[in-house]
């Protein structure tokens, strides 16, 4: 209900954009739209207007279409979500995120399995899904992703961050040098298959950055379309029912061939 509060405010912009982000440290929760704006808005990058809770929702509910394929007994399903999720947090949207679609796939499929595991290969780290499950040892998050030192989301995505009570070692973060390509990015994909394996989960949720292109406008790798062929088959090979989520992936002449070049691999038997 935040955008018809905001538009009650005299001056109201077309779109709510806070100009205060609290850090959270111990604080009062506001009572005003203007306070709640930034409380529950990470950065500027997400904006609310008329129509972004029906079309978060409406993302949300393409994850939970594609989850349910897996529960009904689908081997594969690809769900295309817009606006994408992963750095949206429980209560906190950012990074172009509102709703974290991953996240609330992988909370429908445990409806059914006792464990399920994500991969995040998008090209920054989903520092929402981290949190998410920081404290629970049911969701593995494993994230790939460029050295967030050089990239959004700066102070998340580190190799030492690992996860805290009950969910210690269930997060593993494998940050990639800047400008890193295909043989990089595969390279270590034999570790987090070795991870995926041992913790032996009843579904797969791939959050698919097609971001990593070395055409993307953000630059941060270089992946090439032979390279997402290359990656969905090793996926694909991992066994598990998998659901794709669609994360980031910003206009470039490749941004179509990258995805059907993925697609070929996951379909590639």
């Amino acid at each position: 209900t935040g955008w018809q509060r905001w538009r009650e405010l005299d001056d109201a912009s077309a779109e709510i954009i806070p100009n205060a982000h609290p850090v959270r440290y111990p604080g009062t929760y506001p009572t005003g739209v203007l306070g709640q704006a930034g409380w529950h808005m990470a950065d500027t990058a997400c904006p609310i207007g008329e129509h972004t809770w029906t079309s978060a929702r409406a993302s949300a509910n393409t994850a939970l279409a594609g989850a349910q394929v897996l529960l009904d007994g689908g081997r594969q399903a690809y769900a295309l979500c817009r606006p994408p999720g992963h750095h949206a947090y429980a209560d906190l949207a950012g990074g172009f995120c509102y709703l974290n679609n991953t996240a609330i796939a992988a909370q429908a499929l445990r409806a059914r399995h006792d464990r399920v595991a994500i991969l995040d290969v998008d090209v920054h780290h989903g520092n929402g899904t981290q949190d998410i499950f920081w404290t629970r040892r049911d969701v593995l998050t494993l994230s790939v992703h460029c050295d967030p030192h050089a990239l959004y989301p700066f102070s998340y995505g580190h190799a030492n961050e690992r996860g805290a009570g009950d969910g210690e070692g269930y997060n593993v973060n494998i940050p990639l040098p800047r400008g890193s390509a295909d043989d990089a990015l595969l390279s270590v994909l034999p570790r987090a298959a070795e991870l995926i394996e041992s913790f032996a989960p009843g579904a797969l949720v791939v959050a698919l950055g097609l971001d990593t292109s070395g055409e993307d406008p953000l630059q941060g790798m270089k992946v090439t379309t032979p390279g997402f062929e290359r990656l969905g088959r090793a996926i694909c090979r991992l066994g598990y029912p998998t659901l794709y989520v669609q994360e980031g992936g910003y206009l470039s002449p490749s941004l179509g061939a990258n995805l059907a070049a993925f697609l070929k691999g996951v379909n590639d038997r």
